[in-house]
């Protein structure tokens, strides 16, 4: 029944088109043509929820990208009502008030980057020296009650520990 099937799908990529151009899921259902009941009983299947949800993604992500290319014509108008002599001086604060505001979010924000670039960095270290370590350390020669094991506890060197020494294993 090649052509139902054809049609359920199309249906159901037309509700989710609906779901995110209309209020509420009963105005959603109606311009798509199906009772709402149906619609919600899709909207709790796994796979229909997973393509909604990346469908909503998508026009978000879409929707920043269209605020970002105007973030430069926001921040003109801004210091532009700032700076004019003729704008009253509440709203010249209030301007002022954003510029000082969004400079202050925006120096936070370099320095949360600056710190996570560090901490990759040295993430990215203490991974790379992992993997080439093939030592191992002894942490005590006392033996385990277990009768099988004759030496000590064994763990990976420490991270930061470049010098290795008469303990290590090989």
């Amino acid at each position: 029944m090649k052509g139902h099937g054809a049609k359920y799908a199309h249906k159901m990529e037309q509700a989710i088109a609906a779901l995110l151009t209309h209020r509420s899921v009963e105005e959603a259902a109606r311009a798509v043509g199906i009772n709402a009941n149906t619609l919600l009983r899709w909207m709790k299947e796994p796979e229909f929820e997973a393509v909604c949800r990346e469908a909503r993604r998508t026009v978000f992500s879409q929707a920043i990208g269209r605020l970002q290319d105007a973030a430069g014509a926001a921040a003109t108008t801004v210091l532009k009502i700032m700076l004019d002599p003729n704008v009253p001086a509440g709203t010249r604060l209030r301007a002022a008030e954003v510029v000082l505001e969004q400079a202050a979010r925006a120096g936070e924000m370099e320095d949360i980057e600056d710190r996570v670039a560090k901490l990759e960095r040295t993430a990215g270290l203490a991974r790379k020296s992992r993997k080439s370590s093939a030592g191992l350390t002894w942490l005590s020669v006392t033996p385990l009650p277990c009768p099988l094991t004759t030496r000590g506890q064994i763990a990976a060197p420490p991270l930061d520990s470049t010098e290795t020494d008469g303990d290590v294993i090989e």
